[in-house]
């Protein structure tokens, strides 16, 4: 048997500070993290961001949730400065 390699992740989105004054790109096999960072970005409540992405209001607390964990983030707050400090809100490209 041959071995093969763990699937390559592709890099979403830009790199993201984190709070210990590094940064981090978010890393998925999809955009949906850069998407939802995004939408949290423009004050978004996990329902609406549900309603905009079309999927569940659990599944959209869940990609919040691991935002949080990725980006070390305190609060909602922090995940919305951070998605404007890196061009993924309007009003900053």
């Amino acid at each position: 048997m041959v071995p093969t390699s763990p699937p390559q992740q592709r890099a979403v989105g830009p790199a993201v500070p984190t709070s210990c004054g590094g940064s981090v790109t978010v890393r998925t096999g999809t955009r949906r993290p850069s998407e939802v960072l995004a939408l949290v970005g423009q004050g978004l409540s996990n329902t609406e961001i549900a309603e905009r992405l079309v999927i569940s209001a659990a599944t959209a607390k869940t990609h919040v949730a691991r935002l949080f964990a990725k980006l070390q983030a305190r609060d909602r707050v922090h995940l919305a400065i951070t998605a404007y400090e890196n061009g993924l809100t309007p009003g900053r490209r």
